[in-house]
């Protein structure tokens, strides 16, 4: 089924996801670490975010796998003003986006897009969407059936 909603797709290898527990819901906070990791020259590409539950929340994002160490180091800097701050780090990944105008006017395309994960035994970590685009973190392990099932439905 073929309605050309999703134009293309982007394979990125070499991802690390890093999840960070318990912070204050407390914007500078975030900013500040955000910041920081800037500062070191690494670029952050998938954030999301948990609802704030009893002034806590929990931020996951993805970042290139080999600056983990200096990752790692930052966010325990803040645990001596963070009570009970939990890091987590989930590597061997692989992003994959699919893109296209026509998804703002196609409902269905997420659908279609979980439905194929799940018939794949794909274990997606984390998903951002925007009107036009779907990315999703996987274990590189699923990357090539991923991607080819992708093509499949999509025709792309």
């Amino acid at each position: 089924m073929s309605n050309n909603s999703v134009t293309s797709m982007s394979t990125l290898y070499n991802v690390a996801m890093v999840t960070v527990d318990n912070l204050p819901n407390d914007m500078l906070i975030i900013s500040d670490i955000f910041s920081k990791i800037a500062e070191m020259h690494i670029n952050i590409d998938m954030i999301t975010q948990s609802p704030p539950y009893q002034g806590k929340l929990n931020v996951s994002f993805s970042m290139p796998q080999e600056n983990i160490a200096k990752v790692i180091g930052l966010l325990n800097t803040y645990k001596g003003t963070v009570p009970n701050l939990r890091i987590s780090i989930d590597s061997e990944s692989t992003k994959i986006s699919i893109f296209g105008e026509a998804m703002k006017e196609v409902p269905g395309v997420a659908a279609r897009l979980f439905r194929l994960l799940a018939v794949n035994d794909a274990e997606v970590k984390l998903v951002t969407t925007s009107e036009v685009d779907i990315s999703f973190l996987i274990y590189d392990k699923d990357t090539d059936r991923v991607a080819s099932a992708i093509k499949k439905e999509f025709l792309i």
